[in-house]
C-alpha cells in the first residue's frame, strides 16, 4: 500500500485534535468536535474544511475552449466572461461518468479545472490524451492550496479578512482578492448548500490563511463527515458512491450539465440516445422512517430488491435517515413507498425529490 499524502494544513488538523483517516489517497481529518456539532455550525454560522487534496489543472491557449468543449458535456460557451464559472460531469464514449469538474475561465485564453482528488491521475491523463499539441496544460495540484469557507456568516467573514471596499464575487464566479494581505483566488462555490466561498491560494500560503479564519470566534474547522452530511442534505452527488464510469449523467440527473445542442463531445451520442429512450434507472431521494442507511444496503419494493443505497446518512437537520439509490424508472416518482434493508429490520423509504433540506443561506441568497 503507497504511503498516504497529507496537505499542507495536515499538522493544524493534528494540532487542533482532529480524527485523521485515510480519503482518496490522503490522510484527511474526518471530524474536529463532532460531526453534528460541524454540520449545525455550518448551517448557523460558518465552517471551514480542508479541501487541499482536490486536484487543480490549468489549461492555456487559442484553442482551450474548443478541446475541453469536446471533452465535456455543458456548454463553455456559458462562460464566455472572465470569472465565471460552470459545473459539468465529463464522460467516456459509452456515456459513463469519468468525474464531475467545475470548470473556472480563469483568464483571456485560459481555464481553471478542479477536480475529484481520488480521480486525480484518470483525470489528467484523460483530459491530455484528448488535448491538440496547441493547448498547454499545466497539473497545479501539488502547489495550490484550497479552504472551503461556508455557512451565512461566511462572506462576513472574508469580508472582514479582506478588508474596506470589498465585494463579494456573483454565484459560480472566481475574483482576486487579498486576505490579511496574502493574494487569493475567491470562488464563490461550495459543496454544502450555504451560502461562501473556496479560497484558491499557494500552498504555501494555506496555513496562514486557515490560522486567519480561526481567529474568528465563530469558525469551526470542519472534517469529511459533516461535508458528507451537508452535501447529502442539498442532494449534492458524491463520485464513486452516486456516479461512476458505469452511470450516465441522465441516469444520475444530472441531465441538466449536457449541452446536445453545443455540438460534438466525448460520449455525446450514447446520451442521446439514453435520453431519448429514457434511462432505465435513476437516481433518487429517499425519506427514512427508521434507522440510518448506508451505502450498499438494499432497497426494496415489496419482498424484491429493486435497488441499492448510493449515499446514505443521518440528516443533523431533519433528525432522521435520508438516502440516494438507482432505483426502475417506473418507481422513482415521488411519493412512491419503498423500503430499506438495514441489517436486522427493514424500515419504510419514501422517494422524494432533493433537496431534503431547504431554506439555506445558498438558498436565500439565490432567490
Amino acid at each position: 500500500m503507497s504511503e498516504l499524502k497529507r496537505t499542507p494544513l495536515y499538522d493544524e488538523h493534528v494540532a487542533l485534535g482532529a480524527r485523521m483517516v485515510p480519503f482518496a489517497g490522503w490522510e484527511m481529518p474526518v471530524q474536529y468536535a463532532g460531526i453534528v456539532e460541524e454540520h449545525l455550525a455550518v448551517r448557523e454560522r460558518v465552517g471551514i474544511f480542508d479541501v487541499c487534496h482536490m486536484s487543480e489543472f490549468r489549461f492555456f491557449g487559442f484553442e482551450a475552449k474548443d478541446a475541453l468543449q469536446r471533452i465535456v458535456t455543458n456548454d463553455l460557451s456559458k462562460i464566455d466572461e472572465l470569472g465565471q464559472a460552470l459545473y459539468t460531469v465529463m464522460c467516456d464514449e459509452d456515456g459513463g461518468i469519468i468525474d464531475d469538474l467545475i470548470v473556472y475561465h480563469t483568464g483571456d485564453l485560459e481555464y481553471l479545472v478542479i477536480a475529484n482528488a481520488a480521480n486525480h491521475d484518470a483525470d489528467w491523463d484523460w483530459i491530455t490524451a484528448h488535448l491538440p499539441e496547441t493547448v498547454e496544460a499545466v497539473d497545479e495540484s501539488d502547489r495550490t492550496g484550497l479552504i472551503a469557507v461556508q455557512g451565512p456568516e461566511a462572506l462576513r467573514v472574508i469580508g472582514e479578512l479582506a478588508g474596506p471596499g470589498f465585494v463579494a464575487p456573483d454565484r459560480f464566479t472566481i475574483a482576486e482578492a487579498r486576505l490579511g494581505g496574502i493574494p487569493v483566488l475567491l470562488a464563490r462555490t461550495g459543496y454544502t448548500g450555504e451560502d461562501g466561498v473556496e479560497v484558491v491560494c499557494h500552498a504555501s500560503n494555506a496555513v496562514a490563511i486557515w490560522r486567519l479564519l480561526l481567529s474568528f470566534p465563530e469558525v469551526q474547522p470542519c472534517g469529511l463527515g459533516a461535508r458528507d452530511t451537508l452535501r447529502l442534505e442539498m442532494g449534492y452527488a458524491l463520485y464513486g458512491s452516486d456516479m461512476d464510469r458505469g452511470v450516465d449523467p441522465i441516469s444520475a440527473g444530472l441531465g441538466w450539465t449536457v449541452a446536445l445542442g453545443k455540438g460534438d463531445f466525448i460520449g455525446r451520442e450514447a446520451i442521446a440516445r439514453i435520453k431519448e429512450a429514457g434511462p432505465s434507472k435513476r437516481l433518487v431521494g429517499l425519506v427514512v422512517d427508521d434507522g440510518v442507511p448506508r451505502h450498499g444496503y438494499p432497497v426494496l419494493r415489496g419482498e424484491a430488491e429493486v435497488g441499492k443505497v448510493a449515499s446514505g446518512t443521518f440528516s443533523p437537520s431533519l433528525r432522521q435517515g435520508i438516502a440516494t439509490a438507482y432505483v426502475p424508472a417506473d418507481l422513482a416518482d415521488p411519493g412512491t413507498e419503498l423500503a430499506v434493508a438495514m441489517r436486522r429490520k427493514v424500515s419504510r423509504a419514501v422517494v422524494v425529490k432533493p433537496p431534503f433540506v431547504t431554506g439555506t443561506s445558498l438558498s436565500k441568497a439565490s432567490s
